[in-house]
């Protein structure tokens, strides 16, 4: 009989070669249909059909085995199959060989203690442990079991098989758990970890249930903890995806997903259910998705535009903390506002930088805030008095005629007026929807500079969330203050929460990567095919992963948090649902509904 036959018989019990007129005849068996085009045998491997695969056996175990120590190798992203075999024992034979071996020990124990030998405590331990277990077995609170644990692994080259073989190995190794491949019976392995419920190898080790249930192999991650809140639902093995943003080592995440794909959604249910749990929440809202929230929730609504009544004083300064020092805080503004008046003014030359860094100072010092007062009850100067002063400064020209605009002319009704803004509410949504395009990325560095310095007032649990964040990450000023939040928030109890739909636009900044890195929490939702090869390899998703992020529904993603991640579907009730939807359709049912009340009430 040659190989073939014997691997047909190996994996099929009792399979026998039909009679020469059924070969004759052409009629095809299931072993015909089944069978791999070749076999090639080998003293530690087998190749079927040009696939290269290699078999171990486990032969030692610790004293104690962990629940879950399998995990490790069962989530290794490598392909293999691994067969556990258990064979129950006869309980009434094991408990005569058990009497007879406690008997030995007890034997050796005495004898030690008769010659006045010190006590070796591996015969006591050995001792409890065969009482204890035959008490178990006595009473049927255990069973014992022979039990083969065999893994074989796959690959295209010698190369390839010899790489797993050594990363399974160490991981093993380290938990004290040791194999060896099987040397001449790769094909009795193969056999062994094929789904035909044989056992050729007959390698085993004798555990009773309790450890054996550590063998348990159907494990996948899960982000469940004991607080924070729900996020969504596993959708590897339907556990609950709870968890608290506000105990990993930072509090920021960033969110990608393509227009439609529920980031909005996702992140107003994330809003909604930590506002129940004492956070408080602030929005910069690009296109007034947030207001029906806020009405919803109690909290405060500002449309920022050139015509609102809603204005904040870019000039405004953080009063200094217990052991900070005015001057460091009237230095660090001075910077950020160099920052902004890069942006506003198109960029600045060195001298013209020098000009703004001296005409911010003496626009200050005209209201009598200097490095040395405490200016914490002084009135901040305004963007008018700013341009009085640059006025009378030599070579200012240039940067007065661009600055009208913003004092004076068209662009003039933001900015330049004190803050009428009051953020300490438990949810602030800032609007920026009817603020003109050019004037959106300036207003957002203004709102978020003016959230933080009143963060830094008064230490609180914080979620600043900001949607379309790649509109700040245009500019290099406006990234570089936002990167700056995202570092320094922890110290203040703040977590940063970036959102966008254009994951190209995100990257393409010197601080897109770097903000995802100080983002403890990733969320990736529904890509499109032009962005999901970047997010592939800054993220360092797997193919399948790829194309699950390719295939996702609404509301369906990758989590991440820390190490771990998680694929996850959005699960929102019915009441959040109505008040957290971004769908036109449900608004304007929602509305018209809210009208019917409204008018049947009148």
């Amino acid at each position: 009989m040659g190989i073939f036959d014997t691997f047909l018989e190996t994996l099929i019990p009792g399979n026998k070669k039909e009679d020469s007129s059924a070969s004759s005849s052409g009629d095809l068996t299931l072993a015909d249909i089944i069978a791999p085009s070749a076999i090639q045998v080998n003293p530690k491997s087998i190749t079927v059909s040009g696939k290269m695969s290699r078999i171990f056996f486990v032969v030692s175990y610790p004293r104690y085995l962990n629940d879950g120590w399998m995990e490790p190798i069962l989530n290794l992203e490598r392909e293999m199959d691994i067969s556990i075999v258990i064979h129950p024992i006869d309980t009434a034979y094991t408990l005569k060989k058990f009497q007879k071996k406690v008997a030995e020990v007890q034997s050796q124990i005495n004898v030690r203690a008769e010659k006045g030998m010190v006590r070796d405590p591996q015969l006591d331990a050995a001792y409890r442990n065969l009482e204890d277990l035959r008490d178990k077995l006595q009473q049927a609170e255990e069973k014992l079991f022979d039990v083969g644990l065999y893994i074989a692994i796959y690959g295209d080259t010698e190369q390839e098989l010899n790489e797993t073989e050594s990363i399974i190995k160490s991981t093993l190794d380290a938990r004290l758990v040791y194999v060896k491949p099987a040397y001449y019976q790769q094909q009795q392995g193969f056999a062994s970890v094929s789904p035909t419920v044989s056992d050729e190898l007959l390698v085993h080790s004798k555990f009773n249930s309790s450890p054996l249930s550590s063998f348990f192999p159907f494990t996948s991650f899960d982000l469940t903890s004991d607080s924070g809140i729900l996020y969504g639902i596993n959708r590897h093995n339907s556990s609950l995806v709870l968890f608290d943003r506000f105990s990993l080592t930072n509090y920021n995440s960033v969110t990608f997903a393509t227009s439609g794909a529920g980031k909005s959604y996702t992140t107003k249910l994330e809003i909604l259910r930590s506002l129940m749990f004492g956070t408080e929440v602030i929005v910069i809202d690009p296109e007034k998705e947030y207001e029906y929230l806020a009405e919803a929730t109690g909290g405060r609504f500002f449309n920022i535009s050139l015509s609102s009544s809603n204005h904040i004083n870019p000039f405004d300064l953080p009063e200094p903390q217990a052991g900070e020092k005015p001057g460091d805080l009237l230095r660090t503004h001075i910077i950020e506002l160099i920052g902004l008046f890069r942006l506003m003014l198109g960029g600045l030359t060195p001298e013209e930088d020098a000009i703004i860094d001296q005409a911010l100072r003496e626009t200050y010092a005209l209201k009598d805030i200097t490095g040395e007062a405490n200016y914490a009850h002084l009135e901040p100067p305004l963007l008018s008095d700013f341009e009085m002063v640059l006025a009378g400064m030599e070579g200012s020209e240039s940067l007065v005629q661009r600055l009208v605009k913003y004092t004076s002319g068209t662009w003039s009704g933001f900015m330049n007026q004190p803050t009428d803004v009051n953020i300490n509410q438990n949810f602030i949504v800032f609007s920026l929807r009817d603020m003109e395009e050019e004037l959106k990325t300036i207003a957002m560095y203004i709102i978020t500079n003016h959230i933080w310095t009143s963060v830094r007032r008064d230490l609180k649990k914080r979620l600043l969330v900001i949607d379309e964040a790649w509109w700040m990450l245009k500019s290099e000023d406006t990234a570089s203050f936002l990167y700056n939040v995202a570092k320094r928030g922890r110290k203040y109890f703040l977590g940063l929460s970036t959102i966008t739909q254009d994951v190209d636009d995100f990257l393409r900044s010197p601080y897109g990567v770097p903000m995802i890195t100080n983002s403890s929490m990733q969320l990736l939702m529904k890509q499109s095919p032009t962005s999901v090869d970047t997010l592939q390899s800054v993220f360092n998703l797997t193919d399948e992963e790829k194309y699950l992020l390719l295939e996702s529904g609404v509301g369906e993603g990758i989590f991440f948090a820390g190490r771990k991640h998680v694929a996850m579907k959005i699960i929102a009730s019915y009441t959040e649902d109505q008040i957290i939807t971004s769908d036109p359709h449900q608004i304007l049912q929602i509305k018209d509904a809210r009208s019917e009340l409204e008018n049947s009430t009148e």
